[in-house]
């Protein structure tokens, strides 16, 4: 795979309440070369049993920092040059199939609470808003299975080709 360092991707969880979650992010950073998990509020952080038993060692390879505030550090990942998208579920957001990525930006995802989605002050804070379609009855999928298809699609686009 070609990990060109130019296409900077990052993660932030914002608020995630299931450890097995996060667990779950730290492994699929280290499939797609993620470059940074950023672990806000409540989101549990390593070590910990339900992390350690979904990410099987990926908290070891995937850089990781915990931040108190996830408004603060949108803002200072803006400063630093990101375009940064929300994950969620609003009326104007676009179709992950229908985004193209910007190949001169680096690009920070929000992931948020599994209820209460991403917070109305932090969507404020985003560039833009990001829905995956869904063919069924429910609204949303798992966190974790977002952001596993939103950082495929990111990755695909970037590095891969």
């Amino acid at each position: 795979m070609n990990t060109n360092q130019h296409h900077k991707i990052v993660s932030i969880l914002d608020n995630v309440r299931s450890a097995l979650n996060v667990g779950s992010f730290f492994r699929t950073c280290d499939g797609l070369g993620i470059d940074k998990l950023y672990l806000c509020g409540i989101t549990a952080t390593p070590p910990h049993k339900q992390i350690h038993k979904t990410a099987l060692g990926a908290t070891q390879t995937v850089a990781w920092e915990s931040n108190e505030d996830s408004l603060e550090l949108i803002r200072q990942l803006r400063e630093e040059g990101f375009l940064i998208y929300a994950i969620e579920v609003a009326d104007d957001a676009l179709n992950l199939q229908d985004v193209e990525f910007p190949k001169d930006q680096h690009i920070a995802f929000v992931f948020g609470n599994e209820v209460d989605g991403v917070s109305n002050e932090i969507l404020n804070e985003c560039d833009g808003c990001i829905v995956i379609p869904m063919l069924g009855i429910k609204i949303s999928y798992n966190v974790s299975v977002s952001g596993s298809m939103v950082l495929w699609e990111a990755v695909k686009q970037l590095r891969l080709s």
